[in-house]
């Protein structure tokens, strides 16, 4: 990362010095408690590495999309008691983002303590379109603090001021996690051993179209599943029941077809489908053809052919990049293709030596309800930003801690 190498905060001075640290604490909870603390275990170590060296932190953290508003459902407050449990030391909660009292709090740190601030986007002026509106909101965040680490790479694709406009402000470096996650995109987007393969799934095609059209001309096989493929199948004319499909792609989808073809890439796509009448838990599940889903019929999962021959073109793979449950995991009835990928993911790995990094969002918490998490090369905190940097974007955040 442009002036900030890997080991870059460990010879950042922050001795005595109060430290802005932006984090991605943004947990999902459940009637008020933390169901995964991922996030916020991946954010200890760049916590303890400069609580050791003697700073005090001041903490930001963004939870859900409150748009500007106090929503006491998304308040940080359960993420502080945990953090404090995890750190086994105190963690103060500010109650609010700026103000007076803020103020106080952060004035009266002494190294080694730490204060949480209430959720940042709590602050409409966080999220601003409006340059001048961020700007002035990151000057009085920039009055707590002497320094800035960026550490949440959760949001680095945003141009928000707490991971954009803010370090412009103060000297700045980036966490441990956000210049790890970095040097593990690099290794998926230059000069990846090869063959390298890509595994994508999820519900919409719109939301991967950018990672697809970037990939494939870097990339040995491409499989596809989840929901997305429903459009690649009505892009090859095939009859797809009732299920979820975005027509206005399918002509943009017809070109990656074609273009997989003529770059000779391995397009991997199901050739049977567990389909259903309704997209419920209980749903009655039936094996069909991928050409001959019935008509009051969603697909809600990739069969037990197609997570074969998934399976077997990534376990022969060097490089496994996989974003996006292959069906709807979290019904146990149509969870079989995710989880199939999950083993062949983790067989490239053990067994082929493969570099392999699960993107984000639904792929981590697949490949950790699998019991696989800890078995695979790397596990992104980053959905979204992750993704914007496999289109081959420039990521906000990430530029202001490199300027």
């Amino acid at each position: 990362m442009g002036n900030s190498p890997t080991n870059s905060l460990q010879s950042f001075d922050v001795a005595g010095q109060r430290v802005f640290l932006r984090c991605d604490l943004n947990v999902p909870l459940k009637d008020g408690k933390i169901t995964d603390d991922g996030r916020i275990r991946a954010s200890l170590p760049t916590i303890k590495t400069l609580i050791a060296n003697g700073a005090s932190l001041v903490i930001a953290a963004h939870l859900g999309r409150p748009k500007g508003e106090a929503k006491p459902e998304l308040s940080l407050a359960p993420v502080a008691v945990r953090l404090a449990e995890l750190l086994g030391s105190e963690v103060k909660f500010a109650g609010a983002v700026t103000g007076a009292d803020v103020t106080a709090k952060a004035q009266a740190l002494k190294p080694g303590e730490i204060l949480l601030l209430e959720n940042i986007r709590f602050s409409a002026a966080e999220t601003s379109k409006e340059e001048s509106e961020r700007v002035s909101f990151a000057k009085e965040l920039a009055h707590l603090t002497d320094v800035y680490v960026g550490d949440g790479f959760g949001a680095v694709h945003r141009k928000h001021a707490s991971v954009f406009d803010l370090p412009k402000l103060l000297p700045h470096v980036a966490g441990t996690l956000v210049a790890a996650e970095v040097e593990v995109l690099k290794k998926l987007t230059q000069n990846p051993e090869r063959p390298y393969g890509v595994v994508l799934g999820g519900a919409k095609v719109s939301d991967k179209i950018g990672v697809i059209s970037n990939l494939l001309s870097k990339v040995d096989v491409m499989a596809i599943g989840g929901g997305m493929v429903f459009t690649f199948l009505a892009a090859q004319g095939k009859e797809i029941g009732s299920s979820l499909v975005e027509t206005d792609l399918i002509e943009t989808v017809k070109g990656l077809i074609k273009q997989a073809a003529d770059l000779g890439v391995n397009l991997v796509l199901p050739t049977d489908i567990v389909v259903a009448p309704k997209f419920a838990a209980d749903s009655p599940a039936t094996l069909v053809s991928a050409d001959a889903i019935p008509a009051d019929q969603m697909g809600l999962d990739i069969g037990p052919d197609s997570a074969q021959a998934f399976a077997t073109a990534i376990r022969g793979c060097k490089t496994v990049f996989w974003n996006g449950p292959m069906g709807v995991f979290e019904f146990s009835n149509f969870a079989k293709g995710t989880n199939a990928i999950a083993d062949a993911v983790v067989k490239a790995t053990e067994e082929n030596g493969a570099f392999s990094l699960i993107g984000g969002g639904d792929s981590a918490s697949a490949i950790n309800n699998a019991g696989y998490g800890d078995r695979v090369s790397y596990v992104s905190t980053g959905g979204g930003a992750l993704l914007e940097y496999m289109e081959g974007k420039v990521l906000p955040g990430v530029a202001a801690l490199e300027s």
